[in-house]
């Protein structure tokens, strides 16, 4: 059967290489100033999942191509959406996952995405009960901004070298918080999530999180206090229900009840970059590019898992274990940068400067 897949999904890859992103205008009010640009299989029914991809600072929404959710799209029936920064807001492209007037709901950059969201349902017929969303890097700082301003909008999210929300509102704290990670207790960070949203009483999304452990752009830390964030959201036990070894990965696993609410990825030996490569699951379809890392592990592919999007295509919970063993640990180990740089400073000036935890150069709008 997952031979079969393989080659549905080799098929899609190679359908979608030249297909390109289509830009999407006159979403809503746009208070963050973005750029909305989206991916729809050919003939896609309504009533089908939407995933919101985000990419990471230097990057561009084109960049994010290569995690191959255009090709998932295309054998698992659903939209993509991909929002993009301006560098007239943000001179390195970087979301701005650090500024109080654009991690709020209703706010700024957030407003924006949940707008395009709209926008793409309106327009596909996109199920609003089944939208997902993942970034790298600052755009999955951003992802977990939505999973907590917007916990109604969002089925599950997957944080690919990311941070917790709330872990910095300015410059400096952006700084520590990406350098060197912040220390709070489970509860103080899930205060963080409930206060984004104090109205909201229904379930929370699902989360994913995925770390190199050698990521020195985006502190490791940070995977875990992202544990400790979403646990305690969930009313998680801190103690992991599961934990196994698949390729170079280290998958730990947080259920609530019979409900696995959180789950982590950490890579060992890779640096600040999304995983790919060859996966038990099926074809990757992932393809290689600056701020991807070969470590025999799809992301893409067991971030779909996790959403429900590989489960006969419906999009439902994704609550299985996922098994399955990736290849053998070898010692070539990738320690390329990616989403804000490639290189390795310890420099708190040069993580700024390359993450792009600069004030944002528009003029606020009535914000």
């Amino acid at each position: 059967m997952r031979l079969v897949s393989s080659f549905v999904v080799l098929a899609a890859m190679i359908a979608t290489a030249d297909a390109g992103l289509t830009p999407v205008d006159g979403f809503g009010s746009n208070p963050g100033e973005l750029d909305m640009f989206e991916y729809v299989p050919p003939d896609l029914p309504a009533g089908r999942p939407l995933v919101v991809v985000m990419h990471g600072c230097t990057q561009t929404a084109a960049a994010m191509e290569a995690a191959g959710w255009n090709a998932l799209a295309d054998t698992y029936r659903f939209a993509v959406l991909y929002p993009q920064q301006r560098n007239a807001n943000q001179q390195l492209g970087c979301f701005t996952w650090y500024a109080a007037g654009d991690i709020a709901r209703d706010a700024g950059e957030a407003a924006s995405i949940v707008q395009m969201i709209d926008k793409a349902i309106a327009m596909h017929g996109s199920d609003a009960g089944r939208v997902y969303v993942t970034g790298l890097s600052a755009g999955a700082a951003m992802t977990a901004v939505m999973l907590a301003a917007y916990p109604d909008r969002f089925r599950a999210g997957s944080i690919m070298a990311g941070v917790p929300y709330g872990c910095a509102t300015d410059v400096t704290s952006g700084s520590t918080c990406a350098s060197s990670g912040t220390d709070k207790t489970p509860a103080q960070w899930g205060d963080l999530v409930r206060a984004a949203d104090p109205d909201f009483s229904g379930t929370y999304p699902r989360v994913q999180i995925w770390h190199g452990s050698a990521d020195y752009t985006v502190a490791t830390k940070n995977a875990t206090e992202l544990v400790e964030q979403w646990t305690d959201v969930w009313g998680a036990e801190p103690t992991a229900s599961a934990t196994d070894t698949i390729s170079k990965a280290t998958r730990t696993q947080y259920r609530a009840g019979s409900q696995l609410a959180v789950e982590l990825y950490l890579v060992d030996g890779m640096g600040h970059a999304i995983a790919t490569g060859t996966d038990d699951l099926g074809e990757c379809p992932a393809t290689s590019g600056a701020f991807f890392s070969d470590q025999k592990i799809c992301s893409t592919l067991r971030a779909a898992q996790f959403f429900g999007l590989l489960d006969s295509g419906d999009g439902g919970d994704g609550s299985g274990d996922g098994s399955g063993s990736g290849g053998t640990h070898d010692d070539d180990d990738d320690h390329d940068g990616g989403g804000c740089s490639a290189v390795h400073s310890g420099s708190s000036l040069a993580l700024v400067a390359l993450c792009g935890l600069l004030r944002r150069r528009r003029i606020p709008r009535g914000r």
